[in-house]
């Protein structure tokens, strides 16, 4: 393998505007691929908005969702991948033939699909049913894989991708500054996003602190260490329907040091370099050589009924502020 750079992006999407929003996959992909990135990674949603989907009926969600690969968002997303000459990267609602939905994330180059991932652990609305696989796919000679958002939080999930053989895992989330039994954890007031030119100080505390980036850091370089990957973290900054998401992209090395990140307020790219030797220097690729599946392959595997549980969407939370 070679070096691979990647790009990990964040911006404001607007709910339900997907002409909008590919317009800024558009001009971000442009910005990385100028930045000399042959690949870029968008968050989850980032073509259709995603929190504004908890109101959404069925009907209504089916109106949002597309066909995957004849969708137009996937032909826009191939024109875009074509005219910057980089590999895009990005979430979206999906339909099938039988009109079941899912929550896909898309990989897409110059000639079209390269791979489509479906949520495993989706939430926001019921009408949305879970993915049922794990993938792996081929990029410049580097093996792939994606988990969306709450798939990352369930660790089996991001060790069973490595497993398979990736060495670099996108992790498209929208996450952060939501309530939970966690101390520190909450909304952020969007009063601050609009005050952010006059006030930038008091937004950035906000967004570094333990209801954002101070939270991911105790879990998300855990998962690239781990398992010695690289982990390709997008989310979102800015109002995303009625709450404020704090960006922070990032790219996490396997040795679970973050390479490069986006500290702006506001859109942004942050591109990195991914070099091979790293996947057998770092300690995850010496732990799951050392692993003893015998003491624990029973374990792991017997039967569990899942029960999944997201706080904010189980009650009415006021805004913090």
């Amino acid at each position: 393998m070679q070096p691979i750079k990647i790009a990990t992006a964040q911006f404001e999407n607007a709910s339900g505007d997907k002409a909008f929003n590919l317009q800024r996959i558009d001009e971000l992909s442009a910005r990385a691929a100028q930045q000399g990135a042959q690949v870029v990674a968008f968050h989850e949603c980032s073509i259709t908005g995603y929190t504004f989907a908890r109101h959404l009926s069925r009907e209504e969600l089916l109106a949002v969702a597309e066909p995957i690969p004849d969708g137009d968002s996937i032909q826009a997303l191939t024109a875009i991948a074509r005219k910057n000459d980089i590999v895009v990267l990005a979430g979206l609602f999906e339909k099938d033939e039988q009109d079941r939905i899912f929550k896909a994330y898309v990989c897409v180059d110059k000639n079209g699909l390269v791979a489509k991932y479906r949520k495993l652990h989706p939430f926001i609305n019921p009408n949305i049913l879970p993915g049922d696989r794990y993938v792996v796919f081929d990029l410049y000679g580097w093996k792939c894989g994606i988990l969306i958002c709450y798939d990352n939080n369930v660790i089996e999930n991001v060790r069973a991708t490595a497993l398979l053989g990736a060495d670099i895992i996108f992790m498209p989330h929208v996450t952060m500054m939501t309530p939970s039994t966690r101390p520190g954890a909450g909304f952020a007031d969007p009063a601050l996003w609009a005050n952010r030119e006059a006030d930038p100080t008091s937004l950035r505390l906000e967004f570094d602190g333990m209801k954002g980036r101070a939270w991911l850091m105790k879990w998300l370089p855990a998962r690239a260490y781990d398992n010695g990957i690289y982990a390709i973290f997008a989310n979102p900054i800015g109002m995303d329907d009625d709450q404020l998401k704090n960006g922070c992209s990032m790219i996490i090395d396997p040795f679970g040091d973050v390479i490069a990140e986006c500290r702006e307020l506001g859109d942004d790219i942050a591109v990195a370099t991914c070099t091979p030797e790293k996947l057998q220097q770092a300690g995850g690729y010496r732990y799951r050589n050392a692993r003893r599946p015998d003491l624990y392959r029973d374990i792991i595997g017997q039967d569990h009924q899942p029960e999944q549980k997201v706080v904010w969407l189980n009650a009415e939370q006021p805004v913090e502020e």
